[in-house]
């Protein structure tokens, strides 16, 4: 607990990577009482130079003088992907809390040796999955906790988003299968983990993905289709090559009692919110939605707070290393389809 271990009344962050989300975990560690910004890292000087200056705190260019830093209780990593899983195990090691976006690593056995290192020196990881605090996903999965739903039916999730060749460009890292990923991976990882946390345990997927309008390794369109263990069905859309903007990040709930689809760009309002058991909350719930800025939205914030009340409060955390595993294995299941041609059942066999 990091009262405990620090002595100290708020919960010390460093984050590692000063690139495109970092603003994001700046903006909620200072938005939180018990937080504070202690440190930046980030191998290229002028970015860590940049944000340690804007964010009036100390910044670090090596990432293992970083971690000897006894005044971070917690490391945030916003590195690319392909550096996650080392990073996290390095500082788990270091005695340091971490925090990862998405995806946690890069395969399953990487996200294994993370959630190992963190038990092993007794401290906890969290993956950022922050469409699941969306206040529309929340009032789903109220609803289906509650059993409104009846049996499941099918499950959807849509994201077509549009993603330029400078957008790939931007860093050389961008693209690639071993430090990025493709469409599943990145952009639509966060829609496939709602997709898993709704429909519970996987039996099987299959998959089709290919590259229809950028110069990448990875694939930048794909479909997939779940077979859940309940016997619910559930289909997976993915692009980046919408034209000319953002136009849909959906997921859509459908049962024998009830329906729900969470539209918007970035699942942030409710399109569809039909039950046969109707409710007085339900006419004020169909209005529900958020207006984020991008396909970002609030979710940080919330994820802050639910380490702190974790850490200060011994509480359990929604997005702990276990539950970012299951739709990393998900993902990956979906990607052995693709290379294979083949149905893949999980629990997945690497």
């Amino acid at each position: 607990m990091a009262k405990k271990k620090t002595g100290v009344k708020k919960i010390r962050i460093g984050v590692a990577g000063c690139g495109r989300v970092a603003p994001y975990h700046f903006h909620a560690i200072k938005s939180i009482d018990d937080c504070e910004l202690v440190a930046v890292c980030d191998a290229q000087k002028d970015l860590a130079d940049k944000a340690a200056k804007e964010q009036n705190t100390k910044g670090y260019y090596d990432y293992g003088a970083f971690l000897k830093d006894k005044n971070i209780d917690v490391v945030s990593i916003c590195t690319p992907h392909g550096l996650h899983a080392d990073m996290a195990i390095k500082a788990a090691q270091a005695g340091k809390h971490i925090i990862t976006e998405k995806p946690m690593a890069m395969n399953v056995a990487d996200a294994d040796a993370m959630i190992k290192a963190a038990k092993d020196n007794d401290v906890k990881l969290f993956v950022i999955k922050q469409n699941r605090y969306n206040p529309p996903v929340v009032k789903l999965k109220e609803a289906l906790n509650q059993g409104r739903f009846g049996k499941l039916v099918l499950l959807n999730t849509t994201v077509r988003w549009t993603r330029p060749q400078e957008y790939f460009d931007m860093d050389k890292w961008r693209g690639t299968k071993e430090m990025d990923g493709g469409v599943f991976m990145n952009q639509a990882s966060h829609h496939i983990d709602l997709v898993q946390w709704m429909g519970g345990d996987v039996k099987s997927v299959f998959a089709y993905g290919g590259t229809r309008t950028h110069k990448l390794d990875v694939e930048d369109t794909a479909v997939g289709v779940i077979k859940f263990k309940s016997g619910a069905m559930g289909v997976i859309e993915a692009t980046t090559c919408t034209y000319p903007k953002n136009i849909e990040g959906s997921l859509t709930v459908l049962g024998e009692k009830g329906s729900v689809k969470v539209g918007g760009f970035a699942v942030n309002k409710i399109d569809i919110w039909e039950f046969s058991d109707h409710k007085m909350e339900d006419d004020w719930v169909k209005e529900m939605k958020t207006e984020p800025p991008n396909v970002y939205g609030f979710g940080h914030l919330e994820l802050y707070k639910d380490l702190v009340n974790c850490l200060l409060n011994n509480k359990e955390a929604m997005m702990e290393g276990n539950e970012g595993r299951k739709s990393l294995e998900l993902v990956m299941a979906l990607y052995k389809s693709m290379q294979t041609g083949k149905e893949v059942s999980l629990p997945l066999k690497e």
